[in-house]
């Protein structure tokens, strides 16, 4: 299994691009910088900014401070806002206690920010004056204890004075309250001058914007937009700048609709962004080396190797556009005695990567791409604990239609393969041919994605005529596995398991398979011909008498017993079988076709031509 979390180690080659985006804040030398990582959900923003962090980390010399900031942790407990001033205050608080210097100016800072969080509540006074803070507060007023005060709140409750004296133990009154926004400006001159006197830098690094619904989005981007153009403050910001455009058209929902769509969202997003740098989507190349660089991870070779294997790939990939390939047959010789269970891996990225890159559900995104491993991970996990042997290319040519096939196509063919005797898709075997001869596909349902569906076909291995039935056993998180057999009354399962235990040629079952009806007879000989299908010579194998008692019992089911015959490859008869089936009514027909047929062994046809009684 794979972890979703974001990482510090890379593993789809942004190194590149972190170095640069740290280069930048390094270079600004202490001048404000706001850079936006962007792109879709699940693309690596997370990841990216972690890269930058440490590339930072590896190149300061206690010049930065850096604070993490994760606006969806505080949704539904705490203003976003006063939030994420908080925590650079204390982040600074911090640093300072460490290291000796300006700790009264930082804590006055830490004081600012709690008093501009007052003046927020300030509309709510009149209810916590009566002990009734509101519910939406909650998270607010806890973060108070440290910080507030409430002189001259004479009427409050027990309650309401409970939770004021014990905010008033921590800080004594502000004197004389300023407004507002000279609050603010003072806020952002003690921030400057504060840093100033630590002779450092601070780098605070948003995530998961994106994450949040739009007040806690706006509301962050309010708080960012307050210390942002400020000396020796840089901010990187990922998010998916659709859904804070989108934030941007909620928060400014009453002003003209094509204001909000052309000027007013852009214009939003763009001052507060210096410098945009978007996450590059991964191309085919990526999403192989991608997928080797996890299943390497999880390989349990040693750290060191892993690491080692890792930078070549990197390596590689960043010089792709020479040309350069990314691929099995590249990194199967960097492993020194490599596992089998990593080759078939190794091999499986190969024959999967342009279905991830390409295919529209997934389209090259990393977590996409996680889940499906993770999904066959645990479905190779689930066949382990059950028993059922389960090739993994199989299992993952399966998942894949399943994930990009569309919901009808795969709903028909796990229809097929649960009609068929043996869980093969034979219809599938016309399509294979055509698109292995490179013709193009002809009377493919309408919903199958014609694109999609010709590059699965000719995708290893192929399967119309495997038996997936193990496959769609370990499958089964939406659609059930419904075979013929399972529509057997308990009478005709009964006889199904006395006539496989068959030996020799008897009657003993002959009046009780007599009283099925024609459609359960049927069904009785389905499931006898997929055992039968898997003899590989055919003389007198037990199978064949437990055949011909139904036959014998049900004269329908001669005639199906003899198309099962013909099918036989010719090679496989031993002359034995002759005598066995001469005197049945259906067998004629079959005997015929075998004495005509250039490839049946002399011995089966002087079989044949000798007269006399069968042995029955």
């Amino acid at each position: 299994m794979w972890s979703d979390n974001e990482t510090g180690r890379d593993f789809l080659n942004f190194q590149m691009i972190a170095d640069t985006a740290a280069e930048m804040i390094v270079q600004a030398n202490g001048q404000p910088l706001s850079l936006g990582v962007s792109g879709s959900w699940g693309v690596g923003k997370s990841s990216m900014i972690k890269l930058i962090q440490k590339s930072l980390q590896a190149r300061e010399d206690g010049k930065f401070i850096f604070v993490d900031f994760n606006a969806w942790l505080y949704q539904g407990y705490d203003d976003a806002r006063a939030a994420l001033m908080d925590v650079i205050a204390r982040k600074l608080v911090k640093h300072a206690e460490e290291n000796k210097t300006s700790v009264d100016k930082a804590k006055d800072l830490l004081k600012r920010v709690a008093w501009l969080r007052l003046a927020k509540l300030g509309a709510s006074g009149v209810a916590m004056a009566h002990g009734i803070p509101p519910v939406w507060l909650a998270g607010d007023i806890a973060g108070f204890f440290e910080h507030l005060t409430a002189e001259g709140v004479a009427s409050a409750t027990e309650a309401g004075k409970q939770i004021v004296e014990g905010a008033k133990t921590v800080i004594k009154a502000k004197p004389t309250p300023d407004s507002p926004p000279k609050e603010i400006q003072e806020l952002r001159d003690h921030f400057e001058e504060t840093l100033r006197e630590l002779g450092v830098s601070v780098v605070v690094f948003v995530d998961d914007l994106d994450r949040c619904l739009p007040a806690t989005a706006i509301s962050t981007l309010e708080a960012i937009r307050l210390f942002l153009f400020l000396r020796n403050a840089a901010f990187v910001i990922a998010a998916d700048d659709k859904m804070i455009r989108h934030a941007v058209r909620v928060h400014f929902g009453d002003i003209d609709r094509d204001r909000i769509d052309d000027e007013l969202v852009t214009n939003y997003f763009d001052k507060l962004i210096q410098v945009p740098l978007r996450v590059p989507p991964l191309g085919t190349q990526d999403v192989r080396a991608y997928m080797m660089m996890l299943y390497i991870e999880n390989s349990g070779l040693d750290q060191g190797v892993r690491d080692s294997l890792r930078k070549a790939i990197c390596k590689q990939l960043g010089e792709s556009w020479q040309g350069k390939r990314v691929d099995s047959n590249f990194v199967i010789p960097l492993i020194r005695d490599c596992p089998k269970p990593l080759i078939e891996q190794l091999h499986t990225a190969d024959r999967l990567a342009p279905f991830m890159a390409s295919a529209k559900q997934i389209s090259g995104n990393p977590r996409l791409i996680k889940r499906f491993l993770n999904t066959l991970s645990i479905r190779l996990s689930i066949a382990r604990n059950q028993n059922v042997t389960v090739d993994e290319t199989v299992l993952a040519k399966m998942l894949l239609f399943e994930r990009c096939g569309g919901e009808k196509p795969y709903a028909a063919l796990i229809a097929k393969i649960n009609e068929d005797p043996e869980g093969k898709p034979r219809f599938l075997k016309p399509y294979e041919e055509k698109v292995a001869a490179g013709a193009a596909l002809e009377n493919v349902p309408p919903e199958w994605s014609q694109d999609f569906t010709a590059k699965w076909l000719a995708m290893s291995p192929l399967l119309a005529d495997r038996d997936l039935r193990p496959a769609v056993h370990v499958s089964r998180e939406h659609l059930p596995i419904i075979t013929a057999a399972d529509s057997l009354s308990p009478e005709a399962a009964e006889l199904v398991t006395g006539l496989l235990k068959m030996t020799q040629p008897n009657k003993i079952f002959k009046d009780r398979l007599g009283k099925l009806s024609k459609p359960e007879a049927g069904l009785v000989m389905e499931r006898l011909l997929v055992e039968a299908k898997q003899v590989q010579e055919w003389s007198q194998p037990a199978i064949l008498w437990a055949c011909m008692a139904v036959a014998d019992a049900v004269p329908e089911q001669g005639e199906r017993l003899a198309d099962f015959l013909h099918t036989v490859p010719v090679t496989q008869l031993k002359p034995a079988i002759v005598p066995t089936i001469r005197e049945a009514a259906w067998a004629a027909p079959v005997l015929k076709r075998w004495s005509e047929s250039a490839n049946t062994p002399g011995p089966v046809k002087k079989a044949i031509e000798k007269p006399g009684k069968g042995s029955r």
